[in-house]
């Protein structure tokens, strides 16, 4: 059952995160999933470091506040997928 939390938590926070995030961002439902779940670990660690000083991986639960760090999370894994594409392709 983790995994299938896992799995709504990423289509959620990646969807919404593309959805606030301008412009176009292509992956389709795949890509949408994963970026939400490197979101909620980006966001989960953010938090963690933000609320204890200390930088530890990890990932954010299946309720309203993991989803707000995971939707965080998610947003500044496009923006960065979005420097690491244009750099590349210029």
């Amino acid at each position: 059952m983790n995994i299938l939390a896992w799995i709504v938590l990423g289509l959620i926070a990646g969807a919404i995160a593309k959805a606030i995030y301008p412009g176009h961002q292509g992956g389709g439902i795949l890509g949408t999933i994963l970026l939400g779940m490197i979101g909620a670990l980006v966001g989960g660690s953010l938090g963690v470091f933000f609320n204890t000083g200390t930088l530890a991986i990890t990932g954010t639960s299946l309720s309203i506040p993991g989803v707000a760090l995971a939707v965080l999370g998610a947003i500044v894994a496009v923006f960065l997928w979005n420097l690491i594409t244009r750099r590349s392709a210029v």
